[in-house]
């Protein structure tokens, strides 16, 4: 399953755009912000396909029967750049138990790169429901990493993938080597650069939000 926020109008939109937008970048604040609302967003709309109990709850005034969600849900990021989309997932899961993955591209002087994969801290995420998120989808290479890295855990009862946005060459690639995640985009753009960045994207999500990098 792929879900597109994008394709329905709302104030999704206007927090996508201004991620994109060249000028509006360059307040570090209001990005890291913009991606915390859209990953919280993504994560409301992601809420409504789990599995909910109900229970009886006392107010001062009675008993109210609710609807609780009755799953474990660990949420998994991509350092560094995921970092602002995970606090909008702790958001809407306030009480999931929280996974960590440092994998990043070391580039190469022809042009092309590897992915490294340096730390991993994860709680038990057998029979869980694990969300993992980072902003962008290119190559879909890290976020094949992270997720093969995480199985070695455990085996979780659903994978989600929330990202900002996603090129169509990220999602074929994941969609073929984990038939089994459910990828949730607010945007889903159809181009790559020679260097696999996303066009029109938005540029170097990490960098954006936290400031430039020692180029390897």
């Amino acid at each position: 399953m792929i879900y597109k926020l994008n394709d329905t109008n709302s104030i999704a939109n206007h927090y996508l755009a201004e991620i994109r937008d060249v000028n509006i970048q360059k307040n570090r604040l209001r990005f890291r912000k913009n991606m915390e609302r859209l990953a919280q967003i993504l994560a409301y709309e992601l809420s409504k396909t789990l599995d909910y109990t109900s229970r009886d709850v006392e107010t001062p005034l009675g008993i109210s029967k609710e609807f609780i969600c009755k799953e474990k849900i660990v949420l998994a990021t991509i350092l560094r750049a995921g970092l602002s989309m995970h606090q909008g997932l702790l958001n809407v899961f306030d009480e999931a138990e929280n996974a960590f993955i440092s994998a990043y591209r070391q580039h190469h002087k022809d042009g092309s790169f590897e992915i490294n994969l340096e730390y991993v801290s994860s709680p038990i995420i057998d029979d869980s429901i694990l969300i993992i998120c980072d902003p962008m989808l290119a190559t879909g290479a890290s976020m094949e990493a992270a997720l093969a890295e995480l199985y070695k855990i455990g085996k979780p009862k659903q994978t989600h993938i929330i990202t900002a946005i996603a090129s169509q060459y990220g999602i074929d690639f994941i969609t073929r080597m984990h038939p089994e995640a459910k990828l949730w985009a607010a945007a889903i753009d159809e181009e790559l650069t020679a260097k696999s960045y996303i066009v029109p994207g938005l540029g170097d999500a990490g960098d954006l939000c936290y400031g430039p990098k020692i180029q390897d």
